[in-house]
């Protein structure tokens, strides 16, 4: 007997015309808060003294000068170490734990999802169970580890920690379950080794988690000051030299607005560069068997 053919209407969304204007309204709103604080960091770094005194304050620059900036990197270039240094040191800390947390979330990610191996399920549920604690929590035992590594006063101890970031390798087990075996079975009866599989089936499938996790571990270590572990100045990171300089008081206020536009600024920039490339990867993702 011949099949029927069945026939799925697809569901339509049934919005009036009030209800689409109330969401875009609200949609604006949001939108307007979300900006606002941007927008008040990049024009205050803008104002001169007088107008960053000024009672009530406004919000937009009435007469911008690039002051603020001038007396920043003067005070940098005053300090006995290189603004070049402490922008060498960031750029290894940050870069440095931003690719390793990335490299080994994955690699780790990679048989958590697609082998099976005794005490498989306890090993995820144990790294679950860290993203429940503060970093606060870990900071004693962190810092008890680090010594006993004997790796205080170097990148090291800011680097290393950045590699067992538990969401990471969550998020990136998550997105690897979503390849479907097969594709992986038949890489592997055509020859290919578990790290051919890995890094020319695995990471390019999954280019949207580790992006994404690239843009996180980024903004963590950009903000991360080294205080706790690094006592040389010589090994101090740009926020911290930054941070030491708005708390110089009234007299560098305006190097602290510039200061404050940097520091947003940067991590910023590297969002919306990998953004785009979230986005049109998402929408070429989501393999089925």
């Amino acid at each position: 007997m011949p099949k029927k053919r069945v026939f799925h209407r697809e569901k339509q969304l049934n919005r009036s015309f009030a209800g689409n204007t109330l969401l875009f309204i609200i949609m604006i709103i949001c939108g307007i808060f979300m900006v606002l604080p941007l927008v008040m960091i990049v024009n205050n770094a803008l104002k001169p003294l007088d107008e960053l005194y000024q009672f009530p304050p406004q919000i937009f620059v009435r007469n911008p000068t690039l002051e603020n900036f001038t007396d920043l990197f003067t005070l940098m270039n005053d300090s006995w170490v290189p603004f070049s240094r402490y922008i060498l040191n960031t750029v290894i800390i940050t870069g440095g734990g931003m690719v390793g947390h990335v490299i080994i979330a994955s690699m780790a990610a990679y048989p958590l999802a697609k082998n099976n191996f005794p005490f498989k399920k306890q090993l995820f549920s144990m790294v679950v169970l860290s993203m429940m604690f503060s970093w606060t929590v870990t900071q004693i035992p962190q810092y008890l580890v680090i010594s006993w590594l004997h790796i205080n006063n170097k990148y090291w101890a800011l680097i290393l920690p950045a590699w067992s970031f538990g969401m990471g390798l969550y998020l990136m087990k998550q997105f690897m379950e979503q390849i479907p075996d097969s594709m992986i079975e038949a890489a592997r009866l055509d020859g290919a080794s578990e790290w051919k599989i890995y890094w020319t089936i695995v990471m390019p499938n999954v280019k949207p988690a580790w992006l994404t996790l690239a843009i996180f571990q980024f903004q963590q270590m950009w903000g991360n000051t080294g205080s706790l572990f690094l006592r040389d100045e010589q090994l101090k990171p740009l926020q911290y030299a930054l941070q030491q300089i708005t708390a110089g008081g009234v007299a560098r206020a305006g190097a602290a607005a510039a200061v404050t536009f940097i520091i947003a600024a940067v991590p910023i920039i590297f969002f919306l560069v990998c953004q785009s490339n979230v986005i049109e990867t998402m929408t070429t993702s989501g393999m089925k068997d």
